[in-house]
């Protein structure tokens, strides 16, 4: 299949709905083809090597004042026709829906940046080479985790005669090295297969892993704290779904206030799809573009798609999802920007032999040597959020944390649960630092990313033992 094919199958799916439907009948059609690859290893060794090619139809149409939508993967005329019916007929049986925001006009999408084709047909054995590296990196350690690639092609279709086309790709790998039942963790998203290096972070993993050994228990409380860029993608990702959020923000259910400094003055939040190699349109087609969410403190907008843009009287910025009437617009692609660190420390910079290496890059060495007391984090895990208004989050440490005193990281401290805002912890006058070179974290959902560097943080609420 390819971009005429997919422009070609969007086109046709309008069509039927046109013939079937009625010429009053509104509709949208994303043909999407995906072919994803996946090396996964654990005991230090590949067990699986898995990759599938598919094509898959959504549609969503409007008729008769009712909305529904429905999604298949056969693409034949019969599939494609069965496709329309089937949601036809939900249609007349959902609810009327008066916030129907109408069609994407047609109007030109940026340009999609360009894709590194190496990297969209990549072969195993390109995949085999970082895992083995990473795999070598680590020694005698236990290892564990994957190397992926993708690539993806969308065309878009709609009534109101709007096309778009675009691709994009992705490398990812994630990888653990354990030891004596401690893990230290790598990750890293890039757009390019070849800029992953398999050695680098097996190294990293594994020196996490052994400074790991031998954790002691803190008691609860606020700390200062460092946390690694792993961790900081968990606050973006929160930050995203619960507060950047047209729907929520309509519904009163977010923090953001745009206007007001909500946050401290070295953060800039920025939604950069086409940063990287992501589509240049939307669900609803809609162009997508750099959106700054916050700028050096102040919160300036929310993500919209058109229903929630209809509903407070500005324009989609090209966040629409699937499912979005349940989930709201989605920004998927942050970045945090911010104060450039003070001059980097060396790596490493601790006395104690059990801690060493707990801190594997330059950047965070120097957030690091900046603290007098505090607790350095590498991630966060099982977060869920107990308050959407104030995004107030329970979650755990994972993958390693350590006490540092003065300046070096003297020993490792047992996983510990925390309770705290997001907002509140990112605020005016609260981020102390941040590193000068963010990182690129992949996420679950394949074209979702989080590029943050490391931040040091003046307090954070650890309320007591991970099993707590």
């Amino acid at each position: 299949m390819n971009e005429s094919t997919e422009i070609e199958l969007a086109g046709q799916v309008v069509e039927l709905v046109r013939r079937l439907g009625g010429s009053g009948a509104q509709a949208e059609a994303v043909v999407t083809r995906a072919d994803l690859a996946l090396t996964r290893f654990a005991n230090s060794a590949i067990h699986q090597n898995v990759s599938e090619s598919t094509v898959g139809v959504r549609l969503r149409l409007h008729v008769d004042g009712r909305t529904a939508a429905g999604s298949g993967s056969v693409v034949t005329a019969d599939g494609l026709r069965a496709l329309v019916e089937r949601t036809l007929t939900a249609a007349r049986l959902c609810p009327p829906d008066p916030g129907w925001p109408g069609l994407a006009p047609p109007v030109p999408v940026p340009d999609a940046p360009p894709v590194d084709e190496a990297t969209a047909h990549a072969e195993p054995d390109e995949r085999a080479d970082r895992v083995r590296a990473f795999v070598a990196a680590a020694g005698d350690l236990t290892t564990a985790g994957y190397c992926r690639t993708s690539h993806r092609s969308s065309a878009f279709a709609n009534s109101a005669g709007h096309t778009a086309y675009g691709s994009s790709v992705e490398a990812a790998m994630d990888g653990i090295a354990r030891r004596d039942g401690a893990d230290g963790v790598a990750r890293r998203c890039a757009d390019r297969l070849a800029d992953l290096d398999g050695a680098e972070l097996g190294a990293h993993a594994a020196a996490k892993a052994r400074a790991a050994a031998d954790p002691v228990e803190l008691p609860p409380g606020r700390y200062e704290v460092v946390f690694e860029p792993a961790a900081v993608a968990d606050l973006l990702q929160n930050l995203s779904w619960y507060g950047f959020n047209g729907k929520r923000y309509a519904e009163r259910q977010s923090f953001a206030e745009p206007g007001v400094a909500q946050f401290d003055q070295q953060v800039t939040v920025v939604d950069d799809p086409l940063g990287a190699s992501g589509l240049p349109f939307d669900a609803e087609g809609t162009g997508r573009r750099a959106l700054t969410l916050v700028d050096a403190g102040t919160t300036r907008a929310v993500a919209h798609d058109r229903r929630t843009a209809a509903d407070a009287g500005a324009e989609s910025t090209g966040h629409a999802i699937a499912g979005g009437a349940t989930w709201g617009p989605m920004a998927r692609n942050l970045r945090l920007a911010g104060a450039v660190a003070g001059p980097a420390s060396p790596v490493g910079r601790s006395t104690t032999g059990t801690a060493a290496g707990a801190v594997v890059d330059t950047d965070t060495a120097a957030l690091v040597a900046g603290m007098r007391r505090g607790l350095l984090v590498t991630d966060l895990w099982y977060t869920r959020v107990l308050d959407p208004k104030s995004l107030v989050v329970t979650g755990l440490t994972r993958n390693g944390v350590w006490l540092v005193e003065d300046g070096t990281v003297v020993r490792a401290v047992r996983d510990l649960r925390f309770t705290e805002s997001y907002p509140r912890a990112l605020g005016p006058g609260a981020v102390l630092a941040l590193g000068a070179r963010p990182v690129r974290q992949p996420d679950r959902v394949d074209g979702t990313w989080w590029t943050a560097p490391s931040v040091r943080l003046a307090s954070w609420h650890f309320t007591g033992g991970a099993s707590g």
